[in-house]
């Protein structure tokens, strides 16, 4: 493959990892506390599906997932016709593979990280002292499980990097749209190009050291 074949696969892993970065933070963070915290019966089943890209096969998780997901289904039918955004065979649903394969990485040390005793009692202590829950929460919860919430970055980016087959049946594998990096290293091993296929390999490992040194580096700063 020549440079500016190869320059795709690196761009829209990057751009994916990215927005996956943001998704943890947001959604990701939010459905932890709402696990950690919440008594209602959803909270299982939700967890339950949340859960489940980690004891489901890759690729039957993505088919029914391109079978909810589909333009021919209510959901799919549903962002296409009123936002024209199409969730599969395209690179949002290459974002949403990546984030939901990480999900489940990224929420379990932060959910544990939240239901610890410690953290309860001095959002207590906060409590008692008139501080209002959404400050505390920033300035408080937040700053306790930062270490909690950089470790399921890691694992969740890391997970989402390397993801193949949700991606596969969510982006249907298009040159130049929704190839990522470990999308092409399965192309090059199918047409016998193991030079490409040990260079993106590398390039994969190197991605995954720099994720694990920045939060390590994120992890060792004082709250300040």
């Amino acid at each position: 493959m020549t440079a500016e074949e190869l320059s795709f696969p690196i761009y829209l892993t990057l751009k994916v990892c990215g927005f996956s970065f943001v998704l943890f933070l947001l959604l990701g963070t939010s459905l932890a506390f709402w696990f950690a915290r919440s008594r209602h019966s959803i909270v299982k089943a939700v967890e339950f599906l949340v859960t489940l890209p980690l004891v489901f096969p890759p690729i039957a998780l993505g088919y029914l997932l391109l079978l909810v997901l589909g333009t021919q289904s209510p959901l799919g039918g549903f962002f296409s016709d009123v936002f024209g955004i199409k969730l599969i065979f395209s690179q949002t649903g290459i974002v949403l593979a990546a984030f939901i394969a990480g999900l489940p990485l990224f929420i379990r040390p932060v959910q544990s990280a939240l239901k610890s005793v410690n953290l309860k009692e001095i959002e207590d202590a906060a409590r008692l002292c008139g501080a209002p829950p959404l400050k505390y929460f920033f300035f408080i919860t937040l700053p306790i499980i930062r270490n909690s919430i950089a470790a399921g970055l890691l694992l969740g980016l890391a997970r989402a990097s390397g993801e193949v087959g949700i991606t596969m049946m969510l982006g249907g594998n298009i040159s130049d749209r929704t190839n990522t990096l470990s999308l092409e290293i399965f192309n090059s091993v199918s047409r016998g190009d193991f030079e490409t296929a040990t260079f993106l390999c590398l390039l994969l490992a190197g991605f995954a050291c720099f994720i694990y040194v920045a939060l390590y580096l994120v992890q060792s700063k004082e709250v300040i």
